[in-house]
C-alpha cells in the first residue's frame, strides 16, 4: 500500500535517506548521525513539508519499507541532481530486505503522478552508474542529462 507522507514520518524519510545514500550492499556503513553531519545530505529532509515538498511511503503488514519525496532546492544550495529551481529533485529509500520486489517501482510511479497533479514539468534525481536504480528510473521514462560520477537524470512530466 502506498500512502502520503506527513510530517509523522520525517524520521522515517531519514532513516530512507541513509539507505538511499549507503545503498551498496556488504559495504561497512558510518552511523546515522555521521552520515547527516555532512552539509550536502541534511538539506534532503531538513524542515520537511515545506512548499513543494512532497512524499509516498510504502506500508506492508502495517509497517514502513520504503520512501520516496521531492523538494525543491535553489541554486544557491542545490542537490546533487539540481537541474532549475523549478525542476523538484527524487530522493527513494527502500528498507534493504524489500529490495527488488517492486516497491522502488511503486513509489516513483505514485510521485511521478503527484508531482504530474501539482503541475511541475519536470522532475530530477542523481544516481550513481552502477546502482541497479537506474533500470527502475529509466523505465519510469529518466534520461540522463549530465553528471560524471553519479549521473542526474530528468523525467519529462
Amino acid at each position: 500500500m502506498i500512502r502520503q507522507a506527513n510530517a509523522g514520518d520525517v524520521p522515517f524519510l531519514r532513516t530512507m535517506l541513509f539507505e538511499a545514500v549507503h545503498w551498496r550492499a556488504g559495504v561497512p556503513r558510518p552511523a546515522i548521525k555521521e552520515t547527516f553531519a555532512h552539509p550536502e545530505v541534511a538539506p534532503y529532509v531538513e524542515g520537511w513539508g515545506r512548499d513543494g515538498d512532497a512524499g509516498v511511503v510504502a506500508m506492508e503488514g502495517g509497517r514502513r519499507v520504503g520512501a520516496a519525496w521531492y523538494r525543491l532546492f535553489s541554486a544557491d544550495g542545490p542537490g546533487y541532481g539540481f537541474v532549475d529551481e523549478r525542476t523538484p529533485e527524487l530522493t527513494v529509500g527502500v528498507v534493504e530486505s524489500e529490495r527488488g520486489r517492486g516497491v522502488g517501482t511503486a513509489l516513483v510511479r505514485a510521485l511521478l503522478q503527484q508531482a504530474r497533479a501539482a503541475g511541475f514539468e519536470a522532475i530530477s534525481l542523481s544516481v550513481e552508474p552502477d546502482n541497479a536504480a537506474v533500470r527502475l528510473y529509466a523505465r519510469a521514462g529518466f534520461t540522463r542529462v549530465g553528471g560524471t560520477g553519479a549521473w542526474t537524470m530528468l523525467a519529462e512530466l
